[in-house]
């Protein structure tokens, strides 16, 4: 079993989930059962998987959980997105949330492709 905390895609994730929660404390009260639970359950959804990713033995349980955390990646994006459009968050919180969405995600297809 790999040290999930050594990986950078798990460590990239824990900053992105961080960053992400300091945004959703700015919402509105209204949201806390919507958009906030929502992406703060798909944001922290990225790192758990690729944790729990590491405790799979076999290649292809260890991969299917890489492909899960891809896809929260992607449900986080649509979610930030939606909170700009609603103006929870700015233009510029959201571009670079997108920088940090696209690092990610270059660098955890990188290490799904390494497994195969």
């Amino acid at each position: 079993m790999d040290n999930f905390k050594n990986l950078e895609i798990w460590n990239l994730a824990v900053d992105l989930t961080i960053n992400v929660y300091h945004s959703i404390e700015k919402f509105p009260s209204s949201e806390k059962f919507g958009l906030s639970s929502q992406l703060s359950r798909s944001v922290n959804s990225i790192g758990a998987n690729i944790a729990e990713s590491c405790g799979r033995y076999h290649f292809k349980d260890r991969i299917n959980f890489l492909y899960h955390a891809r896809g929260s990646l992607v449900e986080t994006h649509h979610h930030l997105i939606v909170a700009s459009k609603l103006n929870f968050i700015s233009t510029e919180d959201l571009q670079r949330f997108e920088n940090d969405i696209k690092t990610l995600a270059v660098k955890l297809n990188n290490y799904i492709n390494s497994l195969k």
